[in-house]
Parts: C-alpha cells; structure tokens; sequence
C-alpha cells in the first residue's frame, strides 16, 4: 500500500522565511533611511549652529563705530559678518549647507542703556554714549533632506539658530 502525502494550507511551512523577510523588509528600509535622514539633520544643524556662533564671536570683536548709535552694521562688515557664518571665511567660499544664503543671516544690535555702578557705566563701555551692545546673528536655512531628492515633500524642513555676544570692540 502506497502512503500519499496530502499538504494542508495551515500546516505547509515552505516559504514562511520569505514571507517573513517580505512583511519586515519595509519597515527595516524605513528605520535605515530614517536614521540616515535623522544623521544628516543633525549634521547639518551643527553646521549652522557652529556658524552662526562663529558669526557672532566675528561681530562681537568689531569696533565700536561699527556699529554707530546701536544700529547694525553695514556695508563690508556685514558681509564680512554673513560671509563667515555661511562658508567660514571672510571673503567667498562655498556655503557649509547647500542653499544657504547671504539673505538668510539677519545681524540684530540692542544697547543697555547706561547705569550707575553697573557694568554698562564702565570698563569697554565707558566712552559709549549708547551703553552695553549686544549683537545676535541668527538665521533660518532651508533643510537640504535626502528624502527630499528621493521626491518626498520636505519644503518645510528648516534649521533655525541664533547666537548673541557682548561687543567687545577692537
């Protein structure tokens, strides 16, 4: 007598590994390319932060008349100023994030009007009819995802930093 196999949908296992792989794949794909994208963010938020910090130790080391009556400084030294916080150097160079422009650095100066017996009435401040100045660089950069040249929409995607240092004069 012959014996003849009969094979059940339910108890079949050939093929299960690959039905497995085929169910995970995705999500495996998902968090490898999300941990990429996260990567990148945050090197590229680091990028931003460490310029626009850099810009503002630059502004904060220019002379007082740069920045005459509390106004913000103009001409070479605001490019001077937006030129390093973007590429690193004073004077041309490649942005450090792609997209990231001379118009997207904004250089803001407040004054402490001066006090008796506090810091603003002397010291570097002393000859300063306007007090204590403060200077703040800061910017929004467009995010340059890797999701987005894969043709995700990522046109909202921002990195933001501001960064403010006492003027120091020269």
């Amino acid at each position: 007598m012959t014996m003849r196999r009969t094979f059940s949908i339910f108890g079949c296992t050939r093929g299960a590994a690959a039905a497995e792989m085929a169910l995970i794949t995705p999500l495996l794909l998902v968090i490898l390319f999300g941990g990429f994208e996260a990567g990148a963010y945050f090197w590229t938020e680091h990028k931003v932060v460490k310029g626009v910090r850099d810009g503002a130790r630059f502004a904060a080391r220019q002379p007082f008349t740069a920045y005459s009556g509390c106004n913000a400084p103009t001409g070479t030294t605001l490019d001077n100023i937006r030129n390093l916080t973007r590429t690193g150097q004073l004077s041309g160079g490649t942005a450090k994030v792609s997209g990231w422009t001379d118009a997207d650095v904004a250089v803001t100066v407040a004054c402490q009007a001066s006090a008796p017996n506090s810091y603003t009435s002397g010291g570097v401040y002393a000859t300063e009819a306007t007090g204590a100045m403060h200077v703040t660089v800061s910017t929004t950069v467009n995010y340059p995802s890797l999701f987005g040249t894969l043709g995700f929409d990522t046109t909202g995607a921002v990195v933001r930093a501001s960064s403010n240092a006492a003027v120091m004069g020269t």
